[in-house]
């Protein structure tokens, strides 16, 4: 009977009833279109007791001044590469100390690169799952920063580095003992390997996890005990699982049921940075470089506005809008050169993130790059925050600021529908929900001249009686029929929305949602 009661309680509910709840749902999940803020935990913020970071920091591991950039090495076979050896001293206490900049810049979520004990910098070669490394605090310490990210009504995730692990870890070290190792069967040895061992992308430093292993999974994310369990419980929010693809959708699929079943509601971003689709149900979100790599190549001319939308467009109906929309959207993180460096002209960097703020997705802000930090490569991408650059006076920290209001005003930029435009030159988009008053219709003009061209609005609730009104500039336009005539200069992005205005009292829009 209540299979029959439902039925008729779907078939009871027009079109717009449905409308709205979709669009009610989305906008009760935290991890649909959330402004991520990026940290590298050893570079953000430094210690305020440094000097108790000697201690932990002994050689051939060597703490350097903030001021200092870091530089490139050359391959040690006893160390590895010195560089990642090297630390400047920011831990958990210091980033919490700046959690009032991190809302300043408009975030909803603070993602920290890994934080579990390892031998290097980066974290990604793991020696302790279960423990923080001592350089960056304790346990305590991030409960305290998870209960004041919570206070801020904020969201915290943790990188999940579960495909591989660090040769210096105890588990890898006991399974090197012999055949007869308990840990033995959690890798895969042998003489056709370099290092006598299957390692990551063929390295010695960190050996890969054999995940078809049931023991392996067990401690990792299976058991009521494992590692992805117990710091869910301590109250992060989601996971951002490394390199994902390496994991596989199997794996991947039985470490996201586990995340949810422990905290539901909880994110799970795999870092697959390739076309974003067939990935999902296996993670949440996926790394969306796919939309923001589109966006760089029309930038440099490679391809017109018009075809990015039809490539936008394409990519959406592949991947379905729902998972876009909790998928991460990146120009830059710590694996790749800044934004400032793949982008150099800010007028163009500009347009890249004022794109990046409006396609479907959740906008990631890689520290400091919203201060138009440099940094061409590994190691120079992973420098100390500039905090001398974090004022008012910052132009790119302005517009981000700017770019971040203007998304938390118009709900259709975190969670609204995309349709692509027919345009030739320009890259044109709406964003819509079920309120009219929500529309937001995108124009980028990536060419170095200005241009003009007439297109379709294609949202029929846009009428001939009111104008759309440009929220960056003030510009008003009307709009005739359906269409749009735009005279757009050169390298410039207008976001419009629709003017619901009266006249002596009357609208048109009085009964359009």
């Amino acid at each position: 009977m209540w299979i029959l009661a439902l039925l008729m309680l779907a078939m009871a509910q027009t079109p717009p009833d449905l409308e709205h709840a979709k669009f009610e749902a989305r906008a009760k999940d935290w991890r649909m279109g959330a402004i991520v803020y990026q940290v590298f935990v050893d570079r953000f913020a430094p210690s305020q007791n440094l000097e108790a970071k000697k201690k932990v920091i002994v050689a051939p591991r060597k703490l350097k001044e903030w001021s200092e950039t870091p530089a490139p090495s050359k391959y040690d076979p006893k160390i590895g590469y010195p560089h990642v050896l090297e630390f400047w001293g920011g831990d958990l206490k210091s980033v919490q100390s700046k959690l009032d900049y991190i809302d300043s810049v408009g975030a909803d979520v603070l993602y920290l690169t890994p934080i579990f004990k390892s031998y290097s910098n980066h974290k990604y070669d793991t020696e302790d799952y279960k423990a923080i490394a001592p350089e960056f605090g304790t346990r305590r310490d991030l409960l305290d920063l998870i209960a004041d990210v919570h206070k801020r009504r904020k969201r915290i995730m943790l990188d999940g580095v579960f495909n591989h692990i660090g040769k210096t870890s105890p588990i890898f070290q006991e399974a090197q003992r012999g055949a007869k190792s308990r840990y033995r069967d959690w890798f895969t040895f042998g003489k056709e390997f370099s290092s006598g061992y299957k390692g990551w992308y063929g390295g010695a430093e960190m050996p890969a996890l054999r995940l078809e292993n049931p023991a392996v999974r067990d401690y990792l994310w299976n058991a009521p005990d494992s590692v992805l369990r117990s710091y869910l419980r301590d109250g992060i929010d989601g996971w951002r699982l490394d390199v994902a693809y390496d994991i596989g959708p199997r794996y991947l699929a039985e470490a996201t049921k586990a995340t949810h079943e422990t905290k539901a509601g909880s994110a799970v971003i795999g870092e697959i940075s390739g076309y974003p689709a067939n990935w999902f149900g296996a993670v949440g979100g996926v790394f969306n470089f796919h939309s923001m790599q589109v966006v760089i190549n029309m930038l440099n001319t490679e391809i017109s506005g018009g075809r990015a939308g039809q490539m936008l467009a394409r990519a959406t109906q592949d991947a379905g809008i729902e998972n876009l929309l909790r998928s991460w959207l990146q120009i830059d993180n710590h694996d790749t050169p800044r934004a400032a460096d793949t982008i150099a002209d800010r007028s163009l960097r500009r347009l890249a993130q004022a794109l990046l703020f409006t396609l479907p997705g959740s906008p990631v802000i890689y520290y400091g790059s919203e201060l138009g930090m440099h940094g061409a490569g590994d190691p120079q991408n992973r420098a100390p925050m500039r905090w001398d650059l974090a004022n008012d006076k910052n132009p790119d920290l302005t517009w981000v600021r700017q770019l971040t209001r203007l998304r938390k005003k118009y709900p259709a930029l975190r969670y609204g529908d995309f349709q692509a435009l027919d345009t030739d030159s320009l890259l044109a988009f709406t964003r819509t929900t079920d309120k009219m008053g929500e529309t937001v219709l995108v124009v980028v003009n990536p060419n170095n001249e200005t241009t003009r061209e007439t297109f379709a609005t294609r949202v029929g609730r846009i009428l001939s009686w009111g104008d759309m009104e440009d929220v960056l500039t003030g510009e008003k336009l009307p709009s005739k029929t359906g269409l749009l005539s735009v005279v757009m200069p050169a390298r410039s992005v207008r976001l419009f929305v629709p003017s619901l205005k009266s006249f002596s009292g009357y609208s048109p829009f009085l009964r359009i949602p």
